[in-house]
This record gives structure tokens, sequence and C-alpha cells, in this order.
């Protein structure tokens, strides 16, 4: 029949096919098959845009229309293309005109207002699905599931927390039929909160768990630092994927345990470019840099093609153990790095800096496409420990007249620079800066910063002055700083009330003490430096032995 030849074409046909269909229809009384009328409309919203999709819903009868699939159908529509107001003042003339919403018309309603935030508009909907008694359909409990989910997570604002998804429980509660895919949702969302207890019971609950299932537990217990019930977990899952296996990696790596974390890696039957990454990242949290590098050669034997992710470990690992020419070596193996992402850029940057390459760094920095704030961060650091405070302060100006708002350790990078460059008075400016930044404020790292550019530069009265006008207490970081100063002036009356200043936060800071023996040493007075240091031994404080990045 030509019905059912014109139903199976419209299910493939083109949008120029689909106009020459419409021409058909309109020339042919087949326009009035219910069946036609509703697939050919239903076909017109489904190529990005509803202009067309309405000019046809109008010669059907448009407003006047009484057919509920032909509204659903619109509305379906808009829901998916936009704009979803669309779709609410659609179901808003819908209900007005006595035609009455189903099952089929409630779902695309209520994503509609989780994809605008409509939040209250979506509780008013949900009351209408009660009175008309169609939350017993899988489809409408699942988009409120959704619904409140994404409530939940929007009035947060992403710092969801225990007790945050209580509504969307209670859907899932009332819900007749739950399939797995849902019960790992709501085990998710538990997991995200760190609520173990509830994770644990619905998990215990299934009546049927899937791979996904025993993953989500694993992970809920391994972000909670539970490796025991992780791996109990992990030993009776009946069946385990890389992911079941690289999520018990993240386990151990959660509360330290790196040895069991390499074991278990070796024990790994398939791995991934996930599972390199995630074993890599778990030697550079420990400090263990070198293993990380090592892995990263062992990876290239194997012939795993590495990711950014790859190469943010393995910079870092160079970064820190300052090896510059692997460094080099890892960066001639990325092609065309600028496009793989702000931070892998950054990373780069702050690897050549390290390892004492600095104007590589920069020109590193100047290609980096789309920079962020840490990425000027990071840059700014950079160059101030190396000396070059004026070029730092020019691109900390740089980087606000791209548009970017400076953040805590913007402020904290630009007058490190300003400290070491001996830059008082733009120093001074960028801290009046922060004092207006309400945003920002003047934190205690802040102070301490300005204290030390002053102290350097011979203005210890002022420093005094600046440590009186704080809010709050001054921390042992900042009464160090201004300890400093009293050792380039000689002041030793100052130093000593500091000290006492010190000894009442019952700070175990051995800096402090040696600082003070070092000005009584200064002076002469050996006897009195002597004494310092015996402070220090008789408070059980010891100073940590410094060591060398070069010479290992």
């Amino acid at each position: 029949m030509i019905e059912f030849k014109v139903v199976n074409f419209l299910q493939r046909c083109t949008y120029k096919q689909l106009k020459q269909i419409h021409a058909f229809i309109v020339t042919t009384s087949i326009g009035q098959v219910p069946e036609i009328r509703l697939k050919f409309l239903r076909r017109s919203t489904e190529y990005g845009e509803m202009g067309y999709a309405n000019l046809i819903f109008n010669q059907m009868g448009g407003l006047l229309c009484t057919e509920t699939t032909l509204w659903n159908a619109m509305v379906r529509g808009y829901a998916y293309n936009g704009p979803c107001e669309n779709c609410l003042s659609l179901f808003d003339e819908m209900t007005a005109r006595g035609i009455k919403p189903n099952n089929f018309t409630y779902p695309y309603v209520i994503n509609a207002c989780s994809q605008m935030g409509s939040f209250r508009i979506g509780r008013k909907v949900h009351g209408l699905v009660i009175k008309s008694g169609f939350g017993w359909a899988f489809s409408v409990g699942n988009s409120l599931f959704d619904f409140y989910v994404k409530k939940a997570e929007s009035l947060d604002m992403g710092l969801v927390k225990i007790g945050s998804f209580d509504d969307a429980r209670r859907i899932f509660d009332g819900m007749l039929e739950k399939t797995v895919e849902l019960w790992n949702k709501m085990i998710g969302k538990y997991a995200i909160t760190g609520d173990v207890t509830n994770a644990r019971e619905l998990f215990d609950e299934m009546p049927k768990r899937d791979v996904v299932s025993w993953n989500t537990m694993i992970s809920t217990y391994a972000k909670a630092g539970d490796v025991e019930n992780a791996s109990d977990l992990f030993q009776r899952s009946p069946q385990k994927n890389v992911v079941t296996w690289t999520t018990m990696l993240g386990a151990y790596a959660a509360v330290g345990d790196v040895e069991t974390a390499r074991k278990l890696f070796e024990k790994m039957p398939n791995r991934n470019v996930v599972s390199w990454n995630c074993m890599m990242s778990i030697y550079t949290r420990a400090g263990e840099y070198q293993h990380a590098l090592d892995l990263f050669s062992h990876m290239q034997s194997e012939d795993v093609q590495p990711d950014s992710f790859t190469f943010v470990a393995a910079l870092t690992a160079c970064s820190n153990l300052s090896n510059l020419e692997s460094g080099k070596r890892v960066h001639s193996l990325i092609r065309d790095w600028p496009k793989m992402g702000v931070i892998l850029g950054t990373v780069l940057v702050e690897m050549y800096a390290n390892c004492g390459d600095i104007d590589k760094a920069l020109t590193t920095f100047t290609k980096i496409g789309h920079k962020d704030v840490f990425s000027y961060n990071v840059m700014i650091k950079s160059l101030a420990i190396h000396g070059r405070a004026e070029e730092a302060i020019n691109i900390f100006h740089l980087m606000q007249k791209r548009g970017l708002k400076p953040n805590d350790h913007t402020y904290s990078c630009a007058l490190f620079a300003c400290s070491h460059g001996g830059l008082v008075e733009k120093g001074r400016d960028i801290f009046k800066a922060i004092e207006k930044d309400l945003a920002v404020g003047p934190k205690p790292e802040h102070y301490c910063s300005m204290i030390d550019l002053l102290c350097r530069n011979g203005r210890l009265e002022e420093a005094e002055l600046l440590i009186e006008d704080m809010s709050s207490q001054p921390d042992i970081a900042i009464w160090g700083a201004l300890l400093g100063g009293c050792r380039e002036r000689g002041n030793l009356e100052l130093a000593e009330s500091i000290i006492r200043k010190a000894v009442e936060l019952e700070s175990r800071e051995a800096g402090m003490h040696v600082l003070l023996s070092n000005i009584h040493a200064s002076i002469g007075q050996w006897s009195n430096a002597v004494r310092a240091r015996e402070v220090m031994e008789d408070k059980g404080i010891w100073k940590i032995r410094g060591s060398s990045s070069v010479i290992r």
C-alpha cells in the first residue's frame, strides 16, 4: 500500500525529500490518514529547527487542532530544538484549550523546564502529573527524576552535599518500574555527595546489577578512602572491565598506598590510556616523579597512544625533577600541543621555567591560544622567580587588559614579583587594588608579601603600621616576614618582641628561631645567638635539612 511506503520512507528521508513528500500529501487524499499526518509532522521536527514544522502544524489546524498526538509532536520538537519557552507556551495553550496532556507530553515539558532552569514551573507541572495520574509511566518518572537531580545540582551550584538529592530519591522510590540504569544513576548521585550509607543500601537492594553498578559502588568507597570495602566489592564483582580495575587503583591512591596500586596495575589483564594515566598520577601525587617518568617510557614501549592527561603527568614529573632533557623529549612527542588545551600549555610553561629555561617558557606561554587565570599566574610567578620582575608585572597588567579577573593567587604572584624586584610603588598599587576588590580582599598571604616587600626595601616602620591595620590576627608567616626586616636593620628589640608573639602562637616554625639567632650573631652577641638555638632544642623544634635538586 502507498500509505505503508510513505511511512517507511519518512523514517529515512532527507529534508529535501520531506518537502517532496509534503507536495505529494497536499495533492492527494493520503494526508487525511492519521498515522501519516503524525509521522510527517514528527519527522519535520527532526531537522534542527521548527519553522517548517510550525507551518505544517498550522496547515493541520494549528491551535484549533484537537489531536493530542499532533500537539505532542510539536511539544517534543520545541523541547529538542528550542526555544524551550515555546515548548512551555504550547503546553499552556494545549491545556487552556482543554486538550489533555498524556504520558507522552509530560516528559518533554519537564525536560524543557530542566534545560531552562525553570524549577518553579517544573514543580507545577509535577503537580499536574500527580493530578492526572500519569506518575506511573516510566518516561514521566524518569524525566521527573532527572529534573530534581538538575534542580539539586543547580541550586547548590555544583557543591552538592548529603541530602541534596532527597527529592530525586522520592521520585525514584515512587516509580513502579526501575531499570538498572536508573538504579545506577541514583547510586551515582549518592556517590557524588559522599553518602556512602545510602549508596550501599540501594546497591544491596538492587534486584539486578551490571558492571556499572559494581564500578559505581567501588568508586564510592574509593572516594571515601574506604579501601577495605572497595577491595571486598572488587573481589566479589562477577565481571570486571578496565574501569573496574582503574577505579580500584584510585582507591589505593586515595590512601597513599602506592606499592599496592602498582601491584594491582601489573595484574591488570587489559590496560588503556586511562589506566596508565591513573598510575602515573598516583606517582606524581606521591612525589615519586622518577617512577612516573619511567612508567611513561614503559607506556611508550607498549605502543599505548598517550593523550593530554598523559603528557601533563609526564611533564609534571620532569618539572619536579628539574629534568630539562626529558621535558624536551616529552614536548617533542606532542603533536600540535596548542590545540590540546590550556592545561597542557600551562604545564609546559611551568616545566621550562622550573628547569631553568625561562625564555622557552615565555615563548611557550605566548603560543597558548585561550589563556586562563591559572596560566597567567604560572607565568607571572615564573618570571618573578627568575628575577624578571618588570616583565612579570607587565604580564599581570596584560592579563587584566584581556578581560581576565585576578584571583587570590594572581595578586600573590604579582606581589611576590614586586618583592623580589624591589618594585615598592607598584606593590603598593597592587595592594590597593586588592583592598578595592571586594571579591578577593587582602588575605594573610597578601599582607605577608607586602610586608616582605617593605622590609626588603628598608621600610620597616611602614610594615609595622600595615600589620597594625590588619583586621585579623597576624600569623606566623607575617611575623616571619617582619623578622626578616629586623635582620636587615639590626633591630634586636623588635626581633625579640616578634619571637615572643610567635611563641604565643605556639609556632613550631624553626626558621623564626634561626633568624633570631642569626640577628644576635650579626651584631656580635654570640651567647644570645647560642641561647636562641638552645630554646629551639628545649622546645623540640628542629630545622629540616635542605637538599639540592641539581646535586643528588
